[in-house]
């Protein structure tokens, strides 16, 4: 391990050593309880860059004696996926041990690999533990979230991330002043890795004499933190520092029409290598959710924008981005169709499946047609004919 970068070198073992996230691991904590009870489910684990996931996920191997299997959606394959399973089986026969199945960023398995892990799931074969920066609502599909607890981790307060650089610090038996680790602390914005690596690369930046009798002669300063974080390649996650914030600062731009702003927020994602098909699928969502029926094409240019990043891929797709950016933040905006989704599935979640009127429904049998279905269904009613159950006639969830 002692090549291993310094993430991996002190990663905690234990609940005791975890850091963070005392909603899920406290004396209180779900997970605890879980672990504790021997009942541990499948889990989503949702959040920002650097907040515990992968971490957690090892605690939790640990803890359960379970075999553990780590793999990253992005280099994985249903192969993979397929000989996990066979030895799990094989280990679960031989020796009655459980296996826990770790995917990270598992929002970027499609469909069909998500679909792989549903009987395996179900019958209890592995253990799922997904980790995802990407809501997973959305990211991940709706029979396989239902097996799975989605649990939410937050980012890192500054006090915790302390005490795990504070644990590097100790690893790499080096000395910081304490105004260049409240540097570290406040430029690493929550995210434990980054707070890491940052530390690893300074301490080799150093080029005055090292060590000697274990101590460090020289002290990291705010001036070499600040060296660190200008090497933007040597630090950067992909869905990492300031990612939440910055792709919200892209909507709003969008939203209020500023296409010079949303072109500046546009290249802070692009300059630290954000993935383009995340960029561009918010795009896509935009061009429905925020402009709608005032300009119905921009959802065929967002779509497109989709398209030619999957198509050519960085560096020339930036220009397909900007393209659709500055189209969609001109365009007009007309939330209608979008707020009267909203508006009609409170009722739906509120009155539930309420009656269809008899007019509407398709009278298939001969039974249904006596008993009135279809009876009175116009082809092309008058617009202000009333087409919706009786509980809900006087609301409008469009209009013209």
């Amino acid at each position: 391990m002692t090549h291993a970068p310094l993430a991996d070198r002190i990663r905690p073992k234990t609940l005791s050593e975890f850091v963070g996230q005392e909603h899920l691991v406290g004396k209180r904590g779900i997970i605890r309880k879980l672990i504790e009870s021997d009942q541990l489910p499948s889990i989503i684990f949702w959040g920002p860059p650097g907040s515990g996931k992968t971490t957690l996920a090892y605690v939790i191997a640990n803890t359960t004696k379970s075999h553990f299997f780590h793999y990253s959606a992005v280099a994985t394959t249903l192969d993979d996926v397929r000989k996990v399973v066979k030895e799990a089986k094989e280990r679960k026969e031989a020796y009655n041990q459980k296996t826990i199945f770790f995917l990270d960023e598992i929002h970027r398995f499609n469909k069909a690999q998500q679909d792989a892990f549903l009987p395996h799931v179900e019958k209890g074969t592995i253990t799922l533990i997904g980790a995802t920066t990407e809501n997973p609502s959305f990211e991940v599909i709706g029979p396989l979230l239902s097996r799975c607890r989605v649990f939410v981790l937050n980012r890192l307060e500054n006090d915790e991330l302390s005490k795990i650089i504070e644990r590097g610090i100790k690893e790499l038996k080096i000395v910081i002043k304490d105004d260049a680790l409240g540097f570290l602390i406040q430029a690493s914005n929550g995210d434990a890795r980054i707070a890491l690596n940052a530390l690893e690369i300074a301490d080799s930046l150093i080029t005055l004499p090292r060590r000697q009798a274990g101590s460090h002669r020289s002290p990291i300063t705010p001036k070499l933190i600040q060296e660190v974080f200008q090497k933007k390649s040597l630090l950067y996650d992909r869905m990492g520092e300031e990612h939440y914030n910055t792709i919200s600062a892209f909507i709003k731009s969008m939203r209020a029409s500023d296409a010079g702003a949303a072109l500046y927020y546009l290249a802070r994602m692009v300059e630290a290598g954000e993935d383009p098909l995340f960029i561009a699928r918010r795009m896509v969502i935009f061009a429905s959710e925020d402009i709608g029926m005032a300009q119905p094409t921009a959802l065929v240019v967002a779509n497109e924008v989709f398209r030619a990043c999957e198509t050519i891929g960085y560096p020339e797709c930036a220009i397909n981005l900007a393209h659709g950016t500055v189209y969609l933040a001109k365009a007009p905006k007309d939330r209608s169709a979008y707020n009267g989704l909203q508006e009609a599935q409170e009722d739906v979640k509120k009155h539930g499946n309420l009656p269809i009127p008899l007019n509407l429904r398709n009278p298939v049998t001969k039974l249904m047609k006596e008993i009135g279905y279809g009876k009175g269904y116009e082809l092309y009613p008058d617009k202000n004919k009333n087409l919706l159950p009786e509980k809900l006639k006087r609301k409008k969830y469009y209009q013209k």
